[in-house]
């Protein structure tokens, strides 16, 4: 790949020179890709830093796949009415028992075993619709008062101290309440760290760095089967306690030593904040030399001042449907992220439902998301984003619908074609998540991902539902989640690719930069 650096010698193809405004040395952007050519140790911690988030956001998750299950029980008695293919619901309470404590799970725990799928299910659906409301709510806040780093320290302290509360919960509607709470938290995490992540580096390492995201989520999703294992003989409240109280030592870190995006404190006139951060993981001293005057030029200034010039907080939710461009680029990824959702969510909570063994299960589609990680990367670098995101969409959706309709006594079949529809929507959804930070302007970016993150959580509700109905009809589960990748991938086809582009700060600059290329 050649050295970013050069780009500031020539103009782009997509860039007039002969534009104040769109000057390569008055361009954030380039500011950014100088200062920040290499990246250093400091980029690194930070990095690390801001991608644990994304770690205790992966735990909280999927947990529920532990908690929330239905534990296997065994016949107590030597009656003929009890077998291993009996309903528990239809037997007496005195010729059957659970294998392990009653404790193990909720389900066991407040007998819930014949209750029906919609309080089974109730638990998961308010931690996803939490994720919904709190992404509404939340998600624009970061492109105007709090900024990213605030608004993901008070994510991450809603997150964990909500899931330490879980522990105390009496009956599945304080849990279910509690879970709701945590739910909300955790609606800005992922945002916060793929935006925070991208917009401190030049366009060489955005795609390295913002796969870290995916990277620590993945990690924490890998993490509960272990975690899940060594207390597989405690209550379900101990999975709580293992993964809360680290996550709320880790925000005392985030708050002290993670650094605000240099983008954002510039937009929101902190230069003087932006420099104090770009030298300090600046490439080399005369590049620190002129980064006071690279950021005081005229044209970052009156940026700044008309990023500032309104007070309300929802202003950015409102320009992504003010304009045009805009609002058919939100409506568009959010349909791609609903479709691909359906399947990252679904497919993990269902695999229950397979007859296959759950811990391996669990981490088999753990593992699997680790090699999805460089193929994003390559794809990034090499191919088009829009034909890759259409084509992995169209594959998951085909292994979802056929995993549906092949037979229950096929459960080898069965668990290869849950992993290539997961591996498939993960690596889909890595390169939606990237591509949106890519579509839209600094001042609105939040916000837009934000929603994207939404649809994606929404179709965790409506999944997790479906996985507790598909325990009786496979093509209610899988089907269904199949379906929705399917048709949702080929939406892409309304967006610009972006490979190679630079990043835009405002509207009316992201408007300047589509007409030169559509020119």
């Amino acid at each position: 790949m050649a050295d970013p650096t050069s780009l500031l010698h020539q103009p782009s193809r997509e860039e007039d020179p002969e534009t104040p405004s769109n000057n390569l040395y008055h361009s954030l952007d380039q500011i950014i890709e100088q200062s920040e050519a290499s990246f250093g140790w400091n980029q690194f911690l930070q990095s690390i830093l801001v991608s644990l988030a994304s770690l205790f956001d992966g735990t909280q998750t999927f947990i529920s796949v532990y908690t929330d299950a239905t534990p296997t029980w065994h016949c107590s008695s030597d009656t003929t009415t009890c077998n291993t293919s009996s309903d528990i619901c239809d037997l007496s309470t005195s010729d059957w028992a659970w294998d392990s404590v009653s404790s193990k799970t909720i389900i066991s725990d407040w007998n819930l075993q014949c209750s029906s799928s919609f309080i089974t299910g109730l638990p998961a659906s308010s931690y996803f619709m939490g994720g919904v409301i709190g992404g509404l709510l939340l998600g624009t806040l970061a492109d105007s008062s709090l900024g990213r780093k605030r608004l993901l320290v008070i994510s991450c302290i809603t997150m964990s101290v909500a899931a330490f509360a879980t522990i105390f919960s009496t009956n599945v509607w304080i849990y279910s309440a509690l879970r709701f709470a945590s739910g909300i938290g955790r609606s800005s995490i992922s945002t916060c760290v793929l935006v925070l992540l991208m917009e401190r580096v030049g366009r060489k390492w955005r795609p390295r760095v913002g796969i870290m995201q995916f990277f620590f989520f993945t990690l924490g999703f890998l993490s509960l089967p272990a975690i899940a294992y060594i207390n597989r003989a405690n209550s379900w409240r101990a999975l709580y306690l293992c993964t809360s109280i680290p996550a709320m030592f880790y925000c005392l870190f985030l708050h002290f030593f993670v650094k605000e995006s240099p983008r954002w404190l510039f937009m929101n006139g902190r230069g003087e904040e932006a420099i104090t951060v770009l030298k300090k993981s600046a490439a080399s001293k005369p590049i620190i030399s002129e980064l006071n005057s690279l950021l005081c030029a005229e044209d970052l200034r009156s940026k700044a001042a008309e990023s500032t010039k309104s007070s309300d907080p929802y202003k950015s939710m409102k320009e992504l449907f003010a304009k045009k461009w805009a609002m058919k680029r939100t409506l568009v990824v959010m349909v791609l992220g609903f479709g691909i959702g359906m399947v990252y969510y679904g497919m993990p909570l269902g695999v229950g439902n397979l007859g296959f063994n759950i811990y391996l299960s669990v981490m088999f589609n753990a593992l699997l998301e680790i090699p999805s990680y460089p193929l994003t990367l390559i794809i990034l670098e090499k191919w088009s984003r829009k034909f890759s995101v259409l084509w992995f969409c169209l594959v998951s959706g085909i292994c979802g619908v056929v995993c549906a309709v092949v037979g229950d006594q096929q459960k080898v079949i069965r668990i290869v074609l849950e992993l290539a529809s997961f591996f498939c929507s993960r690596t889909a959804w890595n390169l939606i998540s990237m591509f949106t930070v890519e579509l839209f302007p600094t001042c609105v970016r939040n916000s837009a991902t934000s929603l994207l993150r939404q649809s994606y959580i929404l179709s965790a509700v409506f999944s997790s539902m479906l996985v507790s109905v598909g325990s009786s009809s496979g093509f209610l589960s899988y089907g269904v989640f199949g379906v929705a990748i399917f048709v949702s991938g080929f939406f892409v086809a309304f967006l610009p690719d972006t490979r190679g582009g630079t990043l835009c700060d405002t509207m009316d600059e992201q408007e300047r930069k589509e007409n030169m290329i559509l020119g």
